[in-house]
């Protein structure tokens, strides 16, 4: 692996950079370091340096089945070379896709003017940005709700976000401006064709394979190495923290990775896919799935980041957890060239402490399908301050199966943020396991939580609140997808009204 210069489609053209220490962000490069031969790119801006607030949103471009794919991130945490191979559009690229250059604006540009969706204008560029790949995507005016998913990555302290809601809308009711993309593919080809990255900067090196058997070598060989993917989590260990990560690995690059094969029986999500696609990949088979797609986190965080990242990396508040442990879900772990299945909550040990084995890596996650159970029952819920882009204080997942009898088998309940790792309930699992679900036992399900947690107490949450919400997310769960379906008795209601 020869070292080369970071390359990716920058200002029509080809972009190459080098002398760089691998955990430079893009937000960086932009604002800060000049080997353009242009001046400064300072439209895009800093507000929080940690992927919260939107103002440094920027579109990253990638070949994905000969297409291009563009998609919102957040330069403030995406180290720099992460874009090879790929391609980078700020705010200042939208007057270049003009027809003409006589001071006009983009169809995004021109309907915030028109609909008063700047005041201070600090948070603008990345609302335009946001907007502009919605505009790119999105071939019709897209619904209310469809704007606020793709701005969920996008704070603004002035407008009270109507006027930038009637601006997505009004982009539309222009002659339409959009992105020539063939140059921009035959470019991203042309990069492909380049060996693999590797960068060596005084001592710390990066590595991007573009294979899985060179992935799994590098492993091996660097057991030690960190292994870096979307960064929305390491990247604040650089710009809040100013670790050092040393030899970093990167998955960004294995095309093998990046797959997901459904059979029968199971979803295959390798572990580079990114949050945004495996998670509408699992509640397109498990609808209920879909409360928790929806709020997990902004799109630029799930555009970034990959499922495997988000389990390997074993915070007791990823919302993906408990919800994949109740699913019955499994991990393929690689060392080389031998792999072992393990289940997702056998992964976890203590805190940040996984069963991965020196050398080892998340290869992929199976999902398994239900085809034709229709008395499987299962939620999942969020608590968190924000409605989105919030941490979880509680993050909860329920799951059962009923038999023709109402009785429940292979119970499993799962919570994040009630302890060090994401943690089934088992005493409260005991209570249910084989019973006719009811309001009375239901609550000695609730009671038996106080056993199978306690909870921290911190900024999100105290441990009496963190306890009762998981409480509530039980009756919940009965209330949601046990009672309304299979109430008979006159008992219940009475049970349900003195609760």
């Amino acid at each position: 692996m020869s070292e080369r210069p970071i390359t990716f489609f920058f200002r029509g053209s080809q972009q190459q950079v080098e002398n760089v220490t691998p955990t430079m962000t893009v937000l960086k490069f932009l604002r800060e370091y000049i080997q353009t031969g242009k001046t400064r790119q300072t439209a895009t801006k800093e507000g929080c340096a940690e992927g919260d607030c939107g103002a440094c949103t920027v579109v990253i471009g990638e070949l994905a089945n000969e297409n291009l794919q563009l998609r919102s991130v957040n330069a403030c945490i995406q180290f720099l070379p992460t874009l090879d191979g790929k391609a980078l559009f700020t705010v200042e690229d939208l007057h270049t896709l003009l027809p003409k250059k006589d001071g006009a604006l983009h169809p995004v540009q021109q309907a915030m003017v028109d609909m008063h969706g700047s005041q201070c204008g600090f948070c603008t560029p990345g609302f335009i940005m946001s907007l502009w790949a919605m505009y790119e995507n999105e071939q019709h005016c897209p619904s209310k709700d469809q704007v606020s998913n793709y701005l969920s990555g996008n704070l603004c302290r002035c407008t009270g976000y109507r006027p930038i809601f009637d601006a997505a809308q009004k982009a539309y009711d222009y002659p339409r401006i959009l992105l020539k993309r063939q140059k921009v593919i035959e470019v991203l080809k042309e990069i492909k064709a380049l060996p693999a990255l590797h960068l060596n900067d005084h001592g710390q090196q990066f590595f991007a394979p573009k294979t899985l058997q060179d992935f799994a070598a590098l492993r091996s060989q660097l057991p030690q190495v960190r292994i870096v993917a979307g960064s929305t989590d390491v990247g604040l260990w650089v710009t809040k923290q100013g670790r050092n990560l040393g030899d970093m690995l990167y998955i960004g690059q294995v095309e093998e990775l990046k797959k997901i094969v459904v059979t029968d029986h199971a979803l295959t999500i390798g572990a580079n896919v990114s949050l945004s696609d495996a998670l509408i990949k699992i509640s397109d088979v498990y609808p209920d799935f879909q409360e928790l797609q929806r709020r997990f986190a902004s799109m630029p965080i799930k555009n970034a980041g990959t499922l495997g990242g988000n389990i390997a990396n074993g915070s007791p508040i990823g919302d993906s957890m408990p919800a994949l442990i109740t699913l019955g879900t499994r991990l393929i772990l690689r060392a080389g060239e031998q792999t072992r299945e393990i289940a997702l909550e056998d992964f976890y040990i203590d805190y940040q402490k996984t069963a991965l084995q020196l050398g080892e890596f998340v290869e992929a996650i199976i999902v398994p399908l239900r085809e034709g159970q229709t008395r499987f029952k299962f939620a999942s819920y969020k608590i968190a301050k924000r409605f989105e882009q919030d941490i979880s204080a509680v993050c909860a997942a329920i799951s059962c199966e009923l038999d023709h009898y109402d009785v429940a088998h292979n119970v499993k309940i799962a919570f994040g943020g009630m302890a060090a790792i994401p943690k089934r309930a088992k005493y409260a699992e005991a209570i249910l396991e084989g019973q006719q679900l009811t309001a009375e036992l239901i609550v000695q399900a609730k009671e038996a939580l106080s056993k199978d947690y306690q909870p921290l107490d911190d900024g999100r949450a105290s441990s009496a609140y963190r306890l009762q919400v998981a409480k509530n997310c039980l009756q919940r769960f009965y209330v949601e997808k046990i009672l309304s379906k299979t109430i008979t008795r006159v008992t219940d209601l009475i049970a349900m009204v003195e609760i």
